[in-house]
């Protein structure tokens, strides 16, 4: 097997390589693997030369798009001083010490202490355990109990899969796991009814309360929550629910988690999304845009509350990774961050491409699947309805999704389909032109996704 070899490659992959949330049983079934053999600003190429716009960044990750020889050099530079050493035994390195500080200083005020880990799932995993020795050694051992939301993703380890509120998840792994409870996410256009979005997202806010009260205020340890719900189909809240949600953790001595992992680094057009909602957490998650993908990277960031207990009471934390603060992937965090800023992308995101994309995606509201679109900065969401009129959605759920998905992938575009609402994250770099593209694209998908469902209706 070769590089220039398809047939061998795509036969290795068939016999050796056990796809992550694939149907393998399926891909192969259908005809095998796409081999992605190169990259460049927002575009893939597949290994038959076919450019593909990446309207999604990898998996909502890539910010800087693709091919930034300045994170190549900067990871090359570091892999020649230091290539690897750990952060136990009481050591750093110079990238990771300085990453730190960085993220730090952009973070809101008080989280101030960060602790690095490889993935999302990894993040949030180590959070479960920093939380249950907080409250263990504020006296409180009893608060143990996680609420997060329905739809929401939070990792796929076993702990963080059952914070997070994916049915299928749970199903096939037995989950959740004892200790995890869940709410009704910030929905409007599925569960609002005839409350304006301001109206329910306050009523969404207080089952947290509803959901406190129910298990006792003594056992909840924490609720965890994306300011924008990403894989669970970019739920865009009211502006009422974070403040709420934020009141009712004060209230009732609920530590407030933020996972930043989808929404961190610029997404939303502020740093981070919590900044964007008016909340500040007490402990953040942080991965994907970090790197821009580049290389594996996550990080927990901790407020004063959580931080001075575990250092001045907690001992030694036992727990950790090998590559826990990576020298590597932490020069590219450095560099990631410096490029975000000289750049003023964040600032671009927020004041030019993030209204041009929304106002572009909006234009869709008029095509007859279309529900309801939703997003901010440089994410959305198109939902898909078999009436507008009263919110009826497809049946069965996914259909009118993958239809419209496979047709713009087979017009060159990338986007995601959960249940029947198409999403969009492109690289924070996109050009107005590239967006025109995204729109033009996506609009064709949904014409031909239309004929697809008149013919299978009967009509």
């Amino acid at each position: 097997m070769t590089a220039q070899d398809p047939k061998a490659l795509r036969d290795a992959d068939r016999r050796h390589h056990l796809h992550p949330f694939t149907d393998n049983k399926a891909l192969w079934a259908e005809g095998g693997t796409r081999v992605i053999a190169s990259a460049e600003g927002v575009y893939i190429v597949e290994d038959s030369g076919k450019r593909i716009l990446d309207g999604f960044a990898g998996l909502w990750c890539v910010a800087l798009g693709y091919s930034r020889t300045e994170l190549a050099e900067v990871a090359s530079r570091q892999m020649r001083t230091l290539p690897f050493y750990n952060t136990f035994f009481k050591c750093t390195t110079e990238p990771t010490a300085a990453l730190a500080r960085r993220i730090a200083a952009l973070t809101p005020p008080g989280l101030e202490r960060v602790f690095f880990a490889n993935s999302g799932s990894e993040a949030n995993d180590t959070i479960i355990r920093m939380v249950r020795i907080f409250w263990n050694l504020r006296a409180k051992p009893k608060k143990k109990i996680f609420i997060g939301r329905t739809f929401s993703y939070h990792g796929s380890t076993m702990a963080s899969a059952s914070l997070g509120g994916m049915a299928e998840m749970h199903e096939q792994g037995d989950l959740p796991l004892g200790g995890f409870a869940h709410i009704e996410p910030p929905y409007w256009y599925r569960f609002g009814g005839d409350l304006s979005p301001e109206e329910y997202g306050r009523k969404a806010a207080r089952a947290l309360e509803t959901k406190i009260l129910e298990l006792g205020a003594d056992h909840v340890a924490a609720f965890i929550g994306e300011p924008i719900m990403g894989a669970g189909g970019v739920l865009v809240p009211p502006e009422s629910y974070w403040p709420e949600i934020e009141r009712i953790c004060r209230k009732h001595d609920v530590l407030l988690i933020s996972d930043e992992v989808v929404c961190g680094f610029g997404r939303t057009g502020r740093w981070f999304g919590c900044q964007t909602y008016g909340f500040t957490p007490d402990i953040m998650t942080l991965g994907k845009q970090i790197t821009s993908g580049y290389l594996p990277l996550s990080a927990v960031v901790i407020g004063p509350r959580v931080a001075e207990t575990m250092i001045q009471s907690g001992g030694e934390f036992r727990h950790g990774f090998t590559y826990s603060g990576h020298p590597v992937t932490c020069a590219v965090g450095l560099e990631t961050i410096r490029i975000l800023e000289d750049e003023r992308i964040v600032e671009r995101v927020s004041n030019d491409i993030g209204p041009y994309f929304q106002a572009r995606l909006h234009e869709l509201s008029d095509h007859k699947l279309v529900g309801e679109v939703r997003g901010i900065g440089l994410i959305g969401a198109i939902e898909l309805v078999a009436d507008k009129a009263t919110r009826t959605p497809f049946a069965p759920e996914g259909r009118a999704g993958l239809a419209v998905r496979d047709h713009c992938l087979a017009n060159g575009l990338i986007l995601r389909a959960t249940r029947d609402s198409m999403l969009l994250s492109p690289p924070l770099v996109i050009s107005r032109g590239e967006v025109d593209e995204i729109l033009r694209i996506t609009r064709k998908g949904l014409d031909l996704a239309a004929l697809d469902l008149a013919v299978r209706r009967g009509a």
